[in-house]
């Protein structure tokens, strides 16, 4: 078998099983499967689902399988709108089963900063992969970046919410 076919044979199996899970939802406590690539990003605390020392890692094309959603919105940190692509907050803290009341999300140079799980469904909150079609680089906020569509509510446009916009995920906390 080649490398490619290989290769779309874990990921068809992969998104088979994610979508397993989507359906059943987080009562089914079966472990994900492992991540083929190096993982991006690390979820534990209290959680329902894992796959490696009661810990749900996921790399990129884990993270895709779960469908990308678009968020259009200007950020203090860019000029003008920016179109951003990640993974629903919402949705993967039902993949993972999450039973906590808050999300401590933490950087890569250890920034963290605690977010109430309930904005995720309330504001449809993103973890961004891509930034205006491109993966967002470690050294421009990337590989990944909690983004709130800030341009949908005006209470938004807050220094809480900004707060909460951390880039350069690289694990999030189940508290």
């Amino acid at each position: 078998m080649s490398i490619a076919k290989m290769k779309q044979s874990i990921f068809s199996a992969l998104f088979g099983f994610l979508a397993m899970v989507a359906v059943a939802g987080p009562a089914a406590a079966d472990p994900l499967p492992a991540p083929t690539e190096k993982p991006i990003l690390t979820i534990s605390g209290k959680i329902g689902t894992t796959n490696k020392n009661g810990e749900a890692q996921f790399d990129r094309p884990m993270l895709e399988a779960l469908g990308l959603v678009t968020v259009e919105t200007s950020t203090p940190w860019y000029n003008g709108p920016v179109k951003f692509e990640g993974v629903s907050l919402d949705k993967l803290m039902k993949l993972v089963g999450a039973s906590g009341e808050r999300a401590v999300v933490v950087a890569l140079n250890d920034y963290s900063s605690e977010i109430p799980i309930a904005d995720f469904a309330k504001y449809n909150v993103i973890l961004a992969l891509k930034r205006n079609g491109e993966y967002m680089p470690v050294k421009d906020k990337g590989p990944l970046f909690v983004i709130y569509p800030f341009d949908s509510m005006p209470e938004l446009k807050s220094q809480t919410y900004y707060g909460r916009a951390v880039w350069q995920v690289a694990k999030i906390v189940i508290k």
